[in-house]
């Protein structure tokens, strides 16, 4: 079976503090420098995106409340909403509710469902939502609503401490990472954390890299209530699953210094460079993008104006007026998917020897009908079985072991168009193995 790695311990330019910035190539880190710590937020519901230093604690105002939480978080409610696959091959998404009363659970898990239904009609996190299993947290509050709603005074008690006016920015709605990763904990595992919080404001941020005791390395924050919010999700998904660099860039941040980045979405290289090189995005040049117009190199990117090229004149990882990832984007996604999610896991035991009589079972993740040409293929000491093709529970012995111990493989491979780059089609195989005898 695949190894299950952590999602991102390094991500995207978008999670680097701006004032540390030197390259948007440059691997990410968690910046929690003097006890404060860079989000991404969008100020605009159609505009582009902003970092802002937040401080790693909630503030006073906020945090002097002494309340006891209406429940304890090891008490909690938690409910598989999805359950597509063992956790060790799917991507597990956890989603908290803040500022939802005892009586307004039910509100959250409208609220909840309604969220990941935006977020998953987006392509490509519609073909692949079979990738994913759900979590709900009821997290119960003592109040309804959410602090700095409607204005900055307005302090509310809740359970992970949603706040808006976040570093005095209105828009910017900051959490308690800790109470968070406690709520998190709860969960059979974590991977990526939403917590919507309960307001009809527009707002939300983005917490990249995390190192978090509740497994996560990201957490995104949207309001309930707005239709618009989902795509702050959408978009933070972009970095910690993708590796994907924020394609906006800054006034007067002038040329990017270098070096070439490592983010798929970005780079110092011009059209020709690309193709002549056979780098970065180069299959994709002259293709007609679903975000608009077609894939180039457009200059502007990673924060900086000059010298830096993404693939498209917009997308999501540029600005929230589209929910469009471009084509390369796309692409990066899908081979995020997999780094830590399995098109086929194992459903007989690989860790024993078994005889020709045992029955050998895979599961396939549920993927739409057509979305590509996934088979599963048998072999035997490596050696195709095409008799077997297609089939996801036979007997050893169908397989035509001769005598002594022998290697029977399981495969199956992601044949989508989306996927052009050879190392994203690697990451879209996955094969089981057994040793049996006879």
């Amino acid at each position: 079976m695949r190894v299950r790695t952590p999602l991102v311990t390094a991500v995207a330019a978008g999670s680097l503090a701006i004032a540390a910035l030197g390259a948007a190539g440059t691997t990410a880190r968690a910046d929690t420098d003097g006890g404060t710590r860079t989000v991404e937020y969008f100020p605009d519901s159609h505009g582009e995106g902003r970092h802002a230093r937040v401080p790693t604690s909630v503030p006073e105002r906020i945090s002097r409340l002494k309340q006891a939480p209406a429940t304890a978080p090891d008490a909690t409610k938690v409910t598989p909403l999805q359950r597509t696959g063992p956790s060790d091959g799917r991507l597990d998404l956890v989603i908290i509710g803040d500022g939802y009363t005892a009586g307004q659970q039910a509100d959250f898990e409208e609220d909840a469902q309604a969220k990941l239904d935006a977020i998953f009609a987006i392509e490509p996190y519609k073909s692949y939502k079979g990738l994913f299993n759900f979590w709900l947290v009821d997290a119960v509050s003592n109040d309804s609503g959410v602090s700095g709603d409607p204005t900055q005074d307005v302090v509310k008690d809740t359970a992970v401490s949603s706040y808006f006016f976040c570093s005095d920015t209105e828009r910017l709605l900051c959490v308690d990472e800790k109470k968070v990763d406690t709520y998190a904990q709860q969960a059979p595992d974590s991977d990526i954390v939403f917590v919507v919080s309960n307001s009809t404001k527009y707002g939300g941020a983005g917490y990249s890299g995390l190192t978090s005791t509740a497994g996560h390395t990201g957490i995104a924050t949207m309001s309930s209530d707005n239709d618009r919010s989902y795509l702050i999700g959408a978009h933070e998904l972009g970095h910690s699953i993708g590796l994907l660099a924020d394609e906006y860039q800054y006034a007067g941040y002038g040329t990017y210094p270098g070096p070439e980045p490592t983010e798929a979405n970005t780079t110092m290289r011009t059209a020709d460079d690309m193709l002549n090189t056979r780098t970065k995005w180069y299959s994709w040049l002259g293709q007609n993008d679903p975000s608009g117009g077609t894939v180039g190199a457009y200059e502007g990117g990673g924060y900086y104006e000059y010298g830096i090229y993404r693939p498209t004149e917009n997308s999501i990882m540029r600005s929230l007026d589209t929910d469009q990832f471009n084509l390369p984007g796309r692409e990066a996604m899908i081979a995020g998917f997999y780094r830590d999610a399995a098109l086929l896991t194992a459903g007989t035991s690989t860790a024993r020897t078994l005889h020709t009589s045992s029955t050998l079972r895979v599961d396939l993740a549920p993927l739409p009908t057509g979305l590509s040409d996934v088979k599963v293929r048998w072999y035997v000491d490596g050696v195709e079985v095409r008799r077997a093709a297609g089939q996801q529970a036979l007997k050893a012995s169908a397989l035509g072991v001769h005598k002594g111990t022998h290697t029977v493989t399981a495969k199956a491979v992601d044949r989508t168009a989306a996927l052009r780059d050879p190392a994203a089609r690697r990451a879209a195989t996955d094969s089981v193995s057994w040793t049996v005898t006879r």
